[in-house]
């Protein structure tokens, strides 16, 4: 880089960092002397994905130095914006728009930051990330902490390769390792602090136990209906933990291994037929996706739409450990719900739906995280009884049809 790109880029670093303080992300000296000193235009590659919305739906437009320029280039690197930087799980060669599966991405400045700070590390914290990405956050953690004392995982070769040539490059050299970040690391074990770039739908046992007593794990819980909640836990020894759920909209690609199984057939509608209290609406709305996770966190929903002329379209929840299923279907201004199967699924989400409301509808950060070695539940305490809803087993990582009890009816 020339002395001019390279003066450009501290500039632009100091720019953000004022930008992520005054958005109340970047709160403290040491990771604003982090982030005004690493440089996040080395950890894009060559190439990087914004998304284009048209109408034969979601494609993603390559970005290149070439292409734009290298002082547009060291712009867009300091924008607080998250960068898709593979689709697919792969690197691509891409010159059009195109389709694809985001897989990996450098996430906006902003989100790590502030997760950073939520990290809450003291000097000299032994640190383990799951989930190394491009190693932006990666480097922020050593130029905070030393390169010593940071540990980082990656599940996906080229992800891993890709980081471990843009860190030395940077100039920085943590532990960094290949593999299953859902197991930890043990041989750099016990970390003061685990961080997950990843989401999972239930803590798993071995990063408390990997994690010393008394330290902290900050990770995003979700599952498959995409309910999010970033979570803060204390570890407190013997595989317990408690902790609360944190302000703000945070969502990150899950851990492959807690992805949503597939569906290949479609249930048909038979079964038990009522009037719906709440429509399918609820599932796009934050609140509305992470309580009906909780009250149903083995299903996952699908849309059909029902006719030809953009009208509403009927939606499927199935649930992948029993095979139960519920169809919600457009009548006039409301909806009729169709279940069947050992779980009305459905029946389920309107009582936490309810019971939500009836408690005055308390914002997520009031939800509280659990875990023993047997179970991690979740709370919600209220001026009446406390509300708990027990996470998916942790064996039960993934489901598929074989292991339903009961076998869908093909759709006709």
């Amino acid at each position: 880089m020339s002395a001019r790109a390279d003066a450009s880029a501290v500039a632009l670093r100091r720019r953000l960092a004022d930008l992520l303080r005054a958005d109340g992300d970047l709160r403290t000296a040491p990771w604003r002397h982090a982030v005004e000193r690493v440089p996040r235009e080395r950890f894009l590659g060559g190439r990087v994905y914004r998304r284009v919305d048209g109408p034969g739906g979601t494609l993603w437009e390559p970005v290149t130095p070439a292409e734009v320029g290298q002082a547009r280039w060291l712009e867009l690197a300091y924008e607080n914006t998250t960068w898709v930087t593979q689709l697919d799980g792969r690197y691509r060669e891409d010159a059009q728009p195109t389709q694809g599966t985001p897989t990996s991405s450098s996430t906006l400045p902003g989100l790590v930051v502030s997760m950073l700070e939520d990290l809450a590390v003291d000097d000299g914290d032994r640190v383990l990330e799951v989930g190394t990405g491009t190693g932006y956050s990666t480097a922020l953690l050593c130029r905070r902490l030393g390169d010593d004392l940071v540990t980082s995982i990656e599940i996906d070769p080229s992800i891993a390769a890709r980081a471990a040539q843009a860190l030395g490059a940077a100039g920085y050299a943590p532990t960094l390792a290949i593999g299953d970040g859902l197991r930890g690391h043990r041989a750099r074990a016990p970390y003061d602090r685990i961080i997950a770039t990843c989401s999972v739908r239930t803590v798993p046992a071995t990063w408390l136990a990997q994690t010393s007593t008394g330290g902290r794990i900050l990770v995003t819980l979700s599952g498959w209906l995409y309910g999010s909640g970033l979570v803060t836990l204390e570890v407190t020894g013997g595989g317990h933990a408690h902790g609360r759920f944190l302000p703000g909209t945070v969502s990150f690609m899950p851990a492959r291994a807690h992805a949503a199984p597939p569906l290949s057939d479609l249930p048909a509608r038979g079964g038990e037929q009522r009037p719906a209290r709440y429509g399918p609406g609820i599932l796009d709305d934050w609140m509305g996706r992470f309580l009906a996770q909780l009250a149903a966190p083995t299903a996952s929903r699908r849309m059909r739409v029902t006719d030809g002329n953009g009208g509403q379209a009927a939606e499927l929840l199935f649930d992948h450990a029993t095979g139960s299923y519920a169809w919600l279907s457009p009548v006039g201004e409301g909806w009729t719900v169709t279940q069947d199967g050992p779980v009305r699924l459905w029946d389920r989400i309107e009582q936490t739906v309810s019971a939500w409301h009836d408690a005055d509808g308390p914002a997520q950060h009031e939800f509280t995280l659990t875990i023993s070695p047997d179970t991690q539940t979740v709370h919600l305490p209220t001026s009446g009884t406390s509300l708990t809803w027990t996470l998916p087993p942790q064996g039960n990582r993934r489901l598929d049809g074989h292991r339903r009890r009961r076998p869908p009816r093909p759709a006709r």
